[in-house]
């Protein structure tokens, strides 16, 4: 039988392969079948999708557009209860938008061990 992780782990895994720059596989091993991605709701940049499916090709896209990074920072993440918040921050050249630069808040909640919800604010 496979071990529950607690937020705390999932977390600390999370952090591992951020800092690696590993955002797909993050979606794979961490996020549950029903996530869901929220952004801002006016953001030029995303849009929110449901389902971790939806959820890869939601980051699929913007990965594709990306034409040139400039520098990209994680910061470790903060735990509270169900919940952790990590710092992101991206300077990249991407289609159509140009440079541009990202300074935001990503908020992920935990449930039976697996990210059920992810939500970026900027």
């Amino acid at each position: 039988m496979k071990k529950t992780l607690t937020t705390q782990e999932v977390a600390a895994r999370f952090n591992e392969l951020a800092k690696q720059e590993k955002w797909f596989e993050i979606q794979d091993e961490l996020f549950a079948e029903n996530v869901k991605s929220i952004d801002p709701e006016h953001s030029p940049y995303f849009g929110n999708a449901e389902g971790k499916a939806p959820v890869r090709r939601k980051g699929e896209d913007f990965v594709s557009r990306i034409k040139e990074v400039h520098s990209l920072y994680t910061g470790e993440p903060v735990v509270t209860g169900n919940h952790f918040v990590v710092v992101r921050e991206k300077d990249i050249t991407v289609e159509p938008h140009g440079r541009i630069q990202i300074h935001e808040i990503m908020l992920y909640e935990v449930k039976d061990g697996q990210i059920v919800l992810e939500q970026f604010f900027y």
